[in-house]
């Protein structure tokens, strides 16, 4: 029989890293999908290096879907926990399947919603909503 997911979105389903809320969160990020029902809340909080540039200082995530979302979540989180914003904004969907080591197609869409709801976090933060 045909393994569908890699190993490491095993991992990542079983073993999901920076899941929950941050308290007092600087920016907040929140994506859905009506016709799969995914939802994606992703937390950041934001500090400053000694050069000046902004940082992801800590991140979490509550994702209500099926395995693909919750391991797009954590690979995300995880590829942006304590890098600046500028190399966050470069992460994209791609990035998120390559971590993962592929995607099924029919669930490539939750890389996408991932990559989104991250960018609306930080988007969140730089317009200074909360």
């Amino acid at each position: 029989m045909k393994q569908i997911y890699s190993n490491k979105i095993i991992n990542e389903i079983r073993r999901p890293r920076n899941v929950g809320k941050i308290k007092n969160p600087d920016g907040v990020g929140m994506v859905g999908n009506p016709l799969c029902g995914d939802i994606m809340k992703i937390y950041i909080k934001v500090g400053k290096e000694s050069s000046g540039k902004s940082y992801i200082k800590d991140v979490k995530f509550q994702t209500l879907g099926c395995g693909a979302a919750i391991a797009t979540s954590s690979i995300i989180t995880s590829l942006a926990k304590g890098r600046t914003l500028d190399y966050v904004l470069t992460i994209d969907g791609n990035t998120i399947i390559e971590a993962l080591g592929g995607l099924p197609r029919e669930k490539i869409h939750c890389s996408v919603l991932a990559d989104r709801a991250l960018k609306k976090a930080i988007q969140n933060y730089r317009k200074g909503i909360l």
